[in-house]
């Protein structure tokens, strides 16, 4: 059997990185969908924690993209599959997790890949990226268990609450650690 070359290894990471480009993209649209449905609801804590994490998502985007481009790719524009709009605040979060934890198994995958073709600098950006994807998972987790055992306890403590978020565009994951 004979090896892949160097140029068709470089395109299999190619495809995962772009793969998870389109998986960033939908996440974006996904998030800041809902940020504006939380904002509308009054649930300004809610949607200002969700659109600093879309912020880290386009972070993650563009991460991807610039690796796209240094292995010589195109970095895809297209989400990978359309969002779900109207949600209501009690199914939001569940539904982000489930799509965190998704992305979590498929970045582990790609990092796979990357390992297999000798590509050790996307493979670091995909360890980045799946930690951060982890920090998501647990503050939607979080504020999914709050709603089902508090419920409009806790949604009432939200409401009303400022869904300002500043000037700074650093993102949830950035924002926590300072």
């Amino acid at each position: 059997m004979a090896k892949n070359t160097a140029v068709e290894r470089r395109q299999k990471v190619i495809d995962v990185l772009n793969e998870a480009r389109a998986m960033e993209l939908q996440a974006i649209y996904q998030y800041m969908n809902q940020h504006y449905n939380l904002d509308d609801m009054d649930y300004g804590e809610l949607a200002a924690k969700i659109k600093l994490i879309s912020i880290d998502e386009m972070r993650h985007a563009e991460m991807f993209a610039e690796r796209i481009k240094e292995l010589g790719g195109e970095p895809t524009a297209d989400a990978r599959e359309k969002i779900r709009k109207g949600q209501k605040v009690e199914e939001i979060f569940g539904f982000d997790a489930r799509l965190e934890d998704d992305t979590i198994d498929a970045y582990n995958r790609f990092l796979q890949v990357c390992n297999e073709n000798g590509d050790s600098v996307s493979s670091r950006i995909f360890e980045t990226v799946i930690h951060e994807e982890q920090i998501h998972t647990n503050y939607f987790d979080n504020v999914d268990s709050h709603i089902k055992q508090l419920g409009t306890v806790y949604l009432a403590r939200i409401a009303g609450t400022s869904s300002a978020t500043g000037l700074g565009t650093s993102g949830f994951v950035i924002s926590s650690n300072q």
